[in-house]
């Protein structure tokens, strides 16, 4: 018995180009990677499959929405983890940083604003502690600036959680995602069946706290990042001036800039940008903004995430390789770029002595059909 896998006739996906090889894996490590079509005794004949590092995830809704299935609906944490885990796995997803919000607003349960960071992240740490997980989960706390406790949430977290991403949002109505407040309007209204009275007394609810608190809770999201040793990112940069204030916060990650202007702004600082796939596959923004392809055909799309739908990942590079011609370049946007954003040295990339995070995938004309992944060189989908 050996912990040895082969995977050979596969058209590997490496740093500098693509060859057609053999990876073998062992001990959860890439240990040699060969050219040449040979397929040796108990290796997997890929006939011929791509062969790539494993998608590297640094943004995802997806937990929350198997904690709520529904607006009123609760799931128990720990099934939901387990879900959410091997929902991923099974799309090529290795490596993933969970998104929890911090920063709630008393009384708005209702809206999906009550209090529960501290406590997932604490069921989420124990279950990758016990091995109960399929892939690599890592924290991101979505701080809220314009919400009533994200100072008193903040300080429940410190370097021994080890956050890797800390993301400022600030989703006061009329400003960077939903500046367009119609296109906010329908959201709220069709996802919490608002009324228009209601829907018009939560947007000045949300504006008067947002004057109030924006100021000291971006601060205090700022220093918690510096704290806990995480990449501090930005989300839904919309002008330049966002992006210049994010630049002096010491952001190094865009998340989802609603702009051209905003993205070019994000290129000058030395800011990676990030863009959602399914806004990628879908050819443009659920909420009106810049689409990801205008970014991709200016040269200004770095990262990829698969934000609300995790099978996107994967379709959207394999799109992304048909736009750019090279399908090493648009996977280094799933795996090797966000491995750098967020500091993770030892994955990303296809090369002896990196961590034996892998997929297998071969194509139906654009759509990638996914026919093996390996965390940490078990296999997982």
């Amino acid at each position: 018995m050996t912990d040895e896998t082969i995977l050979a006739n596969a058209r590997l996906i490496l740093p500098a180009g693509e060859i057609t090889g053999s990876l073998r894996m062992r001990g959860g490590a890439i240990t040699d990677i060969a050219e040449g079509t040979t397929v040796p005794a108990g290796a997997v004949d890929c006939g011929g499959d791509y062969v790539a590092p494993g998608l590297i995830e640094l943004h995802t809704d997806n937990l929350e929405r198997h904690m709520r299935p529904r607006p009123s609906a609760d799931w128990p944490h720990a099934a939901a983890i387990v879900a959410h885990d091997a929902e991923l796995a099974a799309t090529g997803i290795t490596t993933v940083f969970d998104a929890i919000r911090v920063g709630s607003i008393e009384g708005r349960e209702a809206f999906g604003w009550r209090r529960y960071a501290r406590a997932l992240a604490d069921e989420v740490l124990a279950m990758r502690a016990a091995g109960a997980l399929k892939i690599s989960h890592h924290l991101h706390l979505r701080a809220e600036i314009c919400s009533e406790t994200l100072p008193e949430e903040l300080a429940d977290f410190g370097p021994e959680d080890r956050v890797g991403i800390l993301s400022l949002m600030d989703h006061t109505p009329g400003q960077r995602q939903f500046a367009d407040i119609r296109q906010y309007e329908t959201y709220m209204r069709g996802k919490h069946g608002m009324s228009e009275d209601a829907f018009e007394a939560h947007v000045a609810g949300r504006k008067a706290l947002g004057e109030r608190v924006r100021e000291p809770h971006e601060a205090a999201a700022v220093a918690a990042a510096q704290r806990y040793g995480a990449t501090l990112a930005s989300h839904d940069d919309t002008t330049p001036g966002h992006v210049a204030r994010s630049a002096r916060h010491g952001v190094a990650l865009a998340e989802f800039p609603t702009t051209l202007a905003a993205a070019q702004a994000c290129r000058a600082e030395g800011i990676a940008v990030m863009m959602g796939a399914p806004n990628l596959v879908r050819g443009s923004s659920h909420s009106g903004n810049v689409a990801a392809l205008d970014l991709a055909d200016h040269g200004l799309l770095d990262i990829l995430s698969s934000d609300y739908v995790p099978s996107a990942l994967l379709y959207g590079a394999v799109k992304l390789g048909r736009l750019w011609g090279s399908m090493p370049e648009a996977m280094a946007t799933v795996s090797a770029a966000p491995a750098t954003a967020a500091g993770l040295l030892d994955r990303g990339r296809l090369a002896d002595g990196m961590r034996a995070d892998v997929v297998r995938f071969g194509l139906m004309d654009e759509v990638p059909l996914l026919r093996g992944v390996w965390s940490h060189g078990v296999r997982v989908a």
